[in-house]
């Protein structure tokens, strides 16, 4: 075989940033904690209300990593068209095998789907009131119909919906792995992917993990503010 037909060279290529990494196995488990005190209800919903501050100080800092983080962090590279979604499920990898990197069409159609249902039920559970014992620290802050309404979405609907797409990005990552043998956690985990030398690494150094530390303390610090607004 000659060498202009030999498959090219893999090597380690870091795909994933720590500070990405991070976030994604925080809200995994905040997620998670999130569904589990809400259906609990009672006294459990002290920590729900926690948890879904802690939700919005990781979904802030999400926003900002998305313009600032690493190369496949960012917004831009994962925002496809309807062509690029129906040529991935015809089959085709994308330029270079670049569907592969990353955030593939449908995974990129479904973390955009949990990031924007996750973010509108920290909205809505920060002004609900469910009219037992636990109101949103900015429940005050709107009129008593706006309040039902958010209620209603966030306890009902949007509660069943996340469930719904949690379990199907769960089902995703199996799928991937056992049809088309592609393992989507370990990458998660330790960052790197075996790609071709020429792909594009996301900067993962010191200054890019300390900016991540100052945005992270500075989105907590938002979450906090907000949550001390229900203070009585």
């Amino acid at each position: 075989m000659s060498s202009e037909s030999a498959e090219p060279a893999l090597q380690a290529v870091r795909v994933w940033d720590l500070p990405t990494r991070v976030f994604h196995w925080l809200l995994t488990v905040t997620a998670i904690g999130s569904v589990v005190t809400g259906l609990s209800g009672g006294n459990a919903m002290v920590w729900h209300v926690r948890l879904g501050l802690v939700v919005l100080a990781l979904l802030a800092f999400r926003v900002v990593w998305g313009f600032a983080g690493g190369h496949w962090s960012r917004f831009a590279s994962f925002v496809y068209g309807p062509r690029s979604v129906i040529a991935y499920l015809r089959g085709d990898d994308g330029p270079g095998g670049r569907y592969d990197i990353g955030h593939s069409p449908l995974g990129a159609l479904s973390v955009w789907a949990l990031l924007c249902l996750l973010a509108l039920q920290v909205a809505t559970g920060l002004v609900a009131d469910d009219e037992v014992a636990t109101t949103g620290p900015l429940n005050r802050f709107v009129a008593a119909n706006t309040a039902t309404a958010a209620s209603a979405w966030h306890e009902g609907f949007g509660k069943t919906l996340l469930i719904v797409l949690m379990i199907v990005h769960v089902a995703a990552v199996v799928y991937y792995l056992w049809r088309r043998q592609r393992n989507r956690v370990s990458p998660m985990i330790h960052g790197d992917m075996l790609l071709p030398a020429h792909a594009s690494a996301s900067n993962d150094g010191a200054g890019a993990r300390l900016a991540a530390f100052v945005i992270a303390g500075l989105a907590a610090a938002l979450a906090w503010w907000v949550g001390s607004l229900g203070a009585p």
